[in-house]
């Protein structure tokens, strides 16, 4: 366990009216107390703000009127002794703090580690500790909840609850097979793993039922605009957007490499982007973009196909059907200000059940429709992030996975009868694939690995 006191700026970098520095560690209040003028820091009582300023020891110039909130251990977000500075806005005021900080004894925290300590010190469990950065990165209010109901706790309790569970079963079975005074010992023992093993698969399956809306609202739709050029692709990003991100003109061509933004659809994270028509083309740049295009769409969850309502379909727009043929997309007939010349029964035809949606970007027309169909498209309607329990990290939607299929050898152990020792060897892995989502069972490699994604000061 680390004991030296750590400091970083928690707060982005750049102008502002506050930025705070941050220190935890036994000699946080020293170290502060040294080079502040106001209050005897180490005398005030926890959880208040003093004002001062601090004082550059080395000249003993004034470095920045503050205010300290000093906080004590054990009832900080470390556990441990707690200082918070909170300084002028900008990059000069805040680095000197924090240089006459580190020049005292404080070592500047790694990426993640006030966090880490967090977690190392019992403050919170693993899944816990990674809900913070969630909540950090959250693009939606409903991906915030999901964060704040995982951080409370939520998720911990249900994977303890059913490790606990998992655990009594084996401990029984073991007695029973240790103390085998009755005939039916082997039957009961039985009988209480296939119950126990039935419930923890059941809750295992819910989970990964609601898995991949939680991984939605936590890092959002990757979502591309396609469609032939000048058919209102870039109208349609900056209708959603709001903003003008893309040029909007009427030669075609004019988007020639990605342009990427997000937008909050209904409660839905989109990362939305914008591609270059695809097409054929001699202009080597726009070949390049076009290219890019290709590549996104791929790797895209959906797809928005933009058609003109104005012109009849052709064979970009067959090609372009051809190659989101077994993907996710909604069709967006655009431009219905003008004269029909589409054909909506070829275009309902060759869609294959996908949702069609008329616009006019122009007038701003069916937008909400749009929004809509995209919402239901993956959520089937109302978002919920009240009661249910959502897993949005890949990690632990990984580990579930190999929970229940750990699960699932047992259960067919038991169904052909083998021995209980043999099957509790799946219940057990069982039991330490749910203790990793928690830190229970984790590594210390893959905590160091986990905690340096976060960022400085957190």
């Amino acid at each position: 366990m680390e004991t030296d006191t750590i400091a970083a700026i928690s707060t982005p970098i750049g102008e502002g009216a506050i930025a705070i520095v941050r220190l935890s560690g036994k000699e946080a209040i020293s170290i502060t107390s040294e080079v502040f003028k106001g209050k005897d820091l180490q005398n005030v009582d926890s959880h208040t703000i003093n004002y001062g300023k601090i004082i550059d020891r080395q000249t003993d110039e004034v470095a920045d009127e503050v205010m300290v909130s000093v906080m004590r251990a054990p009832k900080t977000f470390t556990r441990e002794d707690v200082v918070e500075i909170n300084c002028h806005g900008g990059m000069v005021a805040v680095n000197r703090v924090l240089e006459i900080l580190l020049s005292r004894g404080a070592r500047l925290a790694e990426p993640g580690e006030f966090t880490k300590r967090a977690f190392l010190n019992g403050r919170i469990d693993l899944s816990q500790a990674e809900a913070v950065m969630d909540l950090i990165r959250a693009k939606t209010d409903k991906a915030m909840n999901v964060a704040l109901k995982q951080m409370d706790g939520r998720l911990s309790a249900l994977i303890r609850s059913l490790r606990q569970r998992l655990l009594e079963t084996v401990a029984h079975v073991e007695v029973n097979i240790d103390y085998p005074e009755y005939d039916d010992v082997e039957e009961m023992s039985h009988d209480m793993m296939r119950e126990s093993t039935k419930v923890v698969h059941a809750e295992i399956e819910e989970l990964l039922t609601v898995a991949k809306q939680g991984k939605i609202l936590r890092e959002g739709l990757s979502t591309a605009i396609i469609g032939r050029p000048n058919v209102g692709k870039s109208s349609l990003m900056n209708t959603l957007v709001q903003e003008n991100k893309a040029i909007v003109t009427e030669i075609p061509g004019t988007t020639r490499d990605i342009i990427e933004e997000y937008v909050n659809v209904r409660g839905v994270p989109l990362r939305l982007v914008d591609t270059a028509g695809i097409r054929e083309t001699e202009d080597i740049v726009e070949r390049i973009g076009v290219e890019r295009s290709r590549q996104v769409l791929k790797d895209s969850d959906l797809i928005l196909f933009v058609l003109n309502y104005n012109e009849e379909l052709t064979e970009e727009d067959l090609k372009l059907f051809e190659a989101v043929r077994g993907l996710e997309y909604i069709v967006i007939i655009n431009k219905m200000d003008l004269e029909q010349k589409l054909d909506l029964a070829k275009v309902d035809k060759i869609s294959d059940g996908k949702p069609i949606v008329t616009t006019s970007m122009l007038k701003e027309e069916g937008v909400d429709t749009l929004e809509k169909a995209i919402a239901d498209t993956f959520f089937s309607g109302d978002i919920d992030t009240g009661d249910l329990t959502y897993v949005s990290n890949v990690r632990h939607i990984q580990l579930l996975k190999k929970a229940k299929q750990a699960l699932e050898d047992a259960m067919e152990g038991i169904e052909l009868g083998m021995p209980l020792d043999i099957i509790q060897i799946d219940v057990t892995r069982t039991w330490e694939f749910l203790g990793e989502i928690i830190g229970d069972t984790a590594s210390d490699s893959l905590i160091d690995q986990l905690f340096s994604q976060f960022c400085l000061g957190k």
